[in-house]
C-alpha cells in the first residue's frame, strides 16, 4: 500500500518539484519504507511515490517504475490479486520481467492491451501512469473504490494524488468552499463522492479511467467496471449451480487471493460472522492465522462487548490472537493525532484507527477486514426496512405530495418527541432513494438550513442531487435485495466504510484488505443471491470447521465505538444532539 502523486502539465507551465515532493512527504505514513520521484527531461511531468513493501520487498519493486523498453512510468497504490496469472500470460507473449512486482505487471499489461487493460485486474487499485509516446497519463481507480484517488485540474495543470490533503499542498489548487461537499456531509455524515470540501478537488470515480495528454487536455472519466451493472448481470444470469457448494467455492477464491503477500498477514477478528467466517476459512488456506481484536472498557460485559465471542473464534481456530482493550483516555491522547490523519470529514473511522494501531503495534503490515458482508448477504436493517417502506408508501396516492404538507406542519412537533425523520415517511418513503436517504440520512433535507447557511444548502442540494443519484444507482435493478446492495454498496460502504477504512489504517502504515469487497467475487456470489435468496447465514456456514451455534444466532451488534460517550464526557455543548449530530458538528469545525 501507498502514496501517489503526480502532476501533468498539459497547457502552459512547468511542474513544481518542491510542490510534488511536499504532497509526497504529506503521505510518508501511507508508505514510510521508502520515496520514490520522476520527472521528464521537459519537466512537464512528475510522479512521486511512498512505498509500503508488502509484494517483493526488495528495491526492484520501487517507485515510480519504468518499462525501460518503451518509457511508460508508473506510481501505483494497491493490490493486483490476479497478478501472478496475469504475469505468465505476459511472460508467454514475451514480457521479460525484472521483479516479482504486480506494479510491473501493469506496466505491460497497458503495453499490450493499452487502456483497457484495467478490465483484466483483480484487485484495489489506484494509478497515474504516464504514456511519452502518447504524451498523456492515463489514471484509474478500481471498481468498488477501494482505494482513493482524487484530482485537481486548473484548466493547464493536472494534478493527482491518493490524499486530498496532499493536493492542498498545491497553491494553485482552489481550495474555496465546494457547497456539495459541506451539504452532502450533514446529510449523510460523509462527503459523498464526487465531491469534497473544495471547489477544486474531486475524486475520480470508482471504476473508472481519466485520460489527460498533451494535445487535447483532460477527457471525461470512463467507467470500465460499476457495481450496479455487475448486479444487473446477476439478475440476468441463470444459475443452476448448487449455491452452498459455489458460495464456499467463490469465498475460499476471494480469501485464498487476499492472502498473498511477502510479509504476514493478520485479521480483524470481531464477534460478527463476517470476520469470524474470513478467520475459519483463512485457517484453511494458511498454517498460522493472526487476529487482533478491539475491546472498549465501557462495553465490557455488555451486548456490545466483541472480546468474548471473539476470543471463542480465536481458540476454535486456533489463531495467534490479541485482544487490545481501549479506554476514553486513549481517545483523548490520540485525539489531534487522529483529526490529523483524517483525510476528509466523517462521524465515523474510530474503530478502524484503533484497530489498525492494535495490528501495527501486533508486528503486522497486512490485515483482512469483514467489511463488505452485510452488504453483499443482507445484514443491514435496511435490507428488510426500504423495500417494506417503499412497498407500504407506495400504495398510498399521492403520497409525496401530501407528504410535503404534512411534514411542514408535523416535524416541529416530532423533533422534540423522536427522530424528525418520521416527519418525512410520505414524502421520501414511496421510492427506493427516498427510502434510503431515510434510512441513513444524519440530517434530513429540510433541517439543513438549521447547520449550514441557508444559500449555500440550496446551491450545495442543487449541485449535489441526492434524490436522482440515489435512483441512478438503483434504477435497471429489479430484485429487492440487490437494489439496496448497490445503494449500501455505492454510498455508505464507499464513501464511508472503505474510505474511513483507508486513512485510519494508512495513518499507522497498514495495509487492509477486503475479500467480501471484490468485483470478482460478486460477480460469482450475486446470482447465488438473487436467485437463491443466500444469506450472511449461508455465508457463516461455508467454513469445513463450522462456527459456533449460539454464534450463528446470535444477534447483529456492529463493530461499533463509544464515540458518543467519549465525546460528551469533555463537550457538553453537544450534549442535546440526537444520535451523533454532536459528533458531527464537532468533526465538521475541526475541518473549516
Amino acid at each position: 500500500m501507498c502514496g501517489i502523486a503526480a502532476t501533468f502539465c498539459y497547457g502552459e507551465g512547468r511542474i513544481g518539484r518542491g510542490e510534488l515532493v511536499q504532497a509526497r512527504e504529506c503521505m510518508r505514513a501511507r508508505g514510510p519504507d521508502a520515496s520514490g520521484y520522476w520527472e521528464s527531461d521537459d519537466r512537464r511531468v512528475g510522479l512521486a511515490h511512498r512505498r509500503l513493501s508488502i509484494i517483493d520487498l526488495s528495491e526492484q519493486g520501487a517507485q515510480p517504475m519504468a518499462d525501460e523498453s518503451r518509457g511508460v512510468q508508473v506510481v501505483y497504490n494497491g493490490e493486483i490479486y490476479n497478478h501472478q496469472r496475469l504475469r505468465k500470460e505476459l511472460e508467454g507473449k514475451g514480457y521479460q520481467f525484472q521483479s516479482d512486482t504486480d506494479t510491473e505487471v501493469l506496466l505491460y499489461l497497458y503495453a499490450e492491451h493499452g487502456r483497457t487493460f484495467v478490465e483484466r485486474l483483480r484487485g484495489m487499485y489506484a494509478f497515474a501512469l504516464y504514456d511519452p509516446v502518447k504524451r498523456g497519463l492515463l489514471m484509474a481507480r478500481d471498481p468498488y473504490g477501494i482505494k482513493p484517488l482524487y484530482y485537481a485540474d486548473d484548466g493547464h495543470t493536472m494534478r493527482v494524488a491518493s490524499q486530498v490533503q496532499a493536493l492542498r499542498k498545491y497553491d494553485a489548487v482552489n481550495t474555496s468552499m465546494d457547497p456539495a461537499g459541506h451539504v452532502g456531509f450533514f446529510l449523510w455524515g460523509h462527503v459523498p463522492e464526487p465531491h469534497t470540501l473544495y471547489q477544486g478537488i474531486r475524486a475520480l470515480p470508482a471504476g473508472h479511467t481519466c485520460w489527460v495528454d498533451q494535445q487535447n487536455g483532460p477527457e471525461a472519466p470512463r467507467s470500465f467496471a460499476s457495481v450496479p451493472g455487475a448486479l444487473q448481470q446477476a439478475e440476468a444470469q441463470p444459475n443452476g449451480r448448487p449455491p452452498r457448494p459455489a458460495l464456499r467455492e467463490a469465498l475460499l477464491d476471494s480469501v485464498r487471493h487476499h492472502l498473498i503477500a511477502d510479509v504476514d498477514v493478520g485479521l480483524f477478528l470481531s464477534a460478527g460472522l463476517d470476520s469470524a467466517t474470513l478467520t475459519a476459512l483463512a485457517s484453511e488456506v494458511h498454517d498460522q492465522v493472526k487476529t487482533v481484536t478491539l475491546g472498549f472498557e465501557e462495553f465490557r460485559g455488555t451486548h456490545d462487548d466483541e472480546v468474548p465471542g471473539a476470543e471463542r473464534i480465536a481458540e476454535r481456530y486456533g489463531t495467534d490472537h490479541e485482544t487490545v482493550w481501549v479506554r476514553q483516555d486513549d481517545f483523548a491522547a490520540a485525539h489531534n493525532d487522529f483529526f490529523a490523519a483524517m483525510d476528509q470529514p466523517t462521524i465515523d473511522g474510530a474503530n478502524s484507527y484503533f484497530v489498525s494501531r492494535a495490528a501495527r503495534e501486533a508486528g503486522l503490515k497486512v490485515a483482512l477486514s469483514g467489511v463488505g458482508g452485510d452488504e453483499l448477504f443482507g445484514g443491514y436493517p435496511s435490507f428488510s426496512q426500504i423495500p417494506r417502506l417503499v412497498s407500504t408508501v407506495g400504495s398510498v396516492p399521492g403520497a409525496a405530495t401530501v407528504g410535503t404538507g404534512l411534514r411542514v406542519v408535523s416535524e416541529p412537533v416530532i423533533k422534540r418527541m423522536t427522530s424528525p425523520k418520521y416527519a418525512g415517511l410520505l414524502e421520501y418513503g414511496d421510492d427506493y432513494a427516498g427510502g434510503y436517504l431515510l434510512r441513513r440520512g444524519l440530517y434530513m433535507p429540510w433541517e439543513l438550513p438549521d447547520v449550514l447557511d441557508p444559500d449555500l444548502v440550496e446551491e450545495g442540494w442543487a449541485a449535489l442531487q441526492p434524490l436522482a443519484r440515489l435512483r441512478q444507482t438503483a434504477d435497471g435493478i429489479s430484485n429487492e435485495h440487490l437494489r439496496v446492495t448497490a445503494l449500501e454498496s455505492c454510498w455508505y460502504m464507499r464513501s464511508q466504510l472503505l474510505r474511513d477504512t483507508d486513512w485510519a489504517s494508512m495513518a499507522r502504515s497498514l495495509e487492509v484488505r477486503t475479500p467480501l469487497v471484490d468485483h470478482h467475487l460478486l460477480s460469482q456470489v450475486a446470482p447465488l443471491v438473487a436467485h437463491h435468496g443466500l444469506t450472511k447465514q449461508d455465508m457463516a456456514r461455508t467454513p469445513a470447521e463450522p462456527l459456533p451455534e449460539d454464534l450463528l444466532d446470535r444477534p447483529k451488534s456492529g463493530f461499533t465505538v463509544p464515540v458518543r460517550e467519549w465525546l460528551l464526557q469533555d463537550r457538553p455543548e453537544y450534549e442535546d444532539a440526537r444520535g451523533l449530530r454532536g459528533w458531527a458538528q464537532y468533526v465538521y469545525n475541526r475541518h473549516t
